[in-house]
């Protein structure tokens, strides 16, 4: 079984990193507080390579939200990781809050294709995404 390892390009990831990717995992998502300590907490986390985005779905009110907006208009630093034994894998990037209706349609509907479970209804959703620089890991 072939596996891919440390750096890749995030547009074009290999069969095996992608699969992994495809797979049903709990995430981490790790932003950075005003004071540059960093932030870690579970997410689910959808890749898509081909637009070379991330996503997560959210509350508005949440402290990452909160994180990423306090980056500004340039987007904050972070990374999302997943790890299953000796498989892992990071995706890194420029994060940006999305509240457009469509965008957050789209990340809902790439969730429920990962997770296999549709989001409840929350009219203060917003979706996250990530703008990749990097792919890292162990598919």
């Amino acid at each position: 079984m072939a596996t891919t390892t440390y750096a890749l390009d995030p547009g074009a990831p290999d069969a095996p990193y992608l699969g992994f990717w495809r797979e049903r995992h709990l995430c981490t998502l790790t932003t950075l507080r005003p004071d540059g300590t960093p932030h870690v907490v579970p997410v689910g986390v959808t890749y898509d390579p081909q637009a070379r985005l991330a996503r997560v779905i959210t509350n508005k009110t949440s402290a990452k939200v909160a994180h990423v907006l306090a980056a500004g208009p340039q987007g904050a630093p972070v990374a999302v990781c997943q790890v299953d034994g000796r498989r892992w894998a990071t995706l890194e990037g420029r994060a940006f809050v999305r509240a457009d209706p469509k965008r957050i349609a789209e990340a809902e509907r790439r969730y429920t294709e990962r997770y296999e479970r549709t989001p409840g209804p929350n009219p203060s959703r917003v979706v996250i995404e990530i703008e990749l620089t990097r792919a890292l890991g162990r598919g």
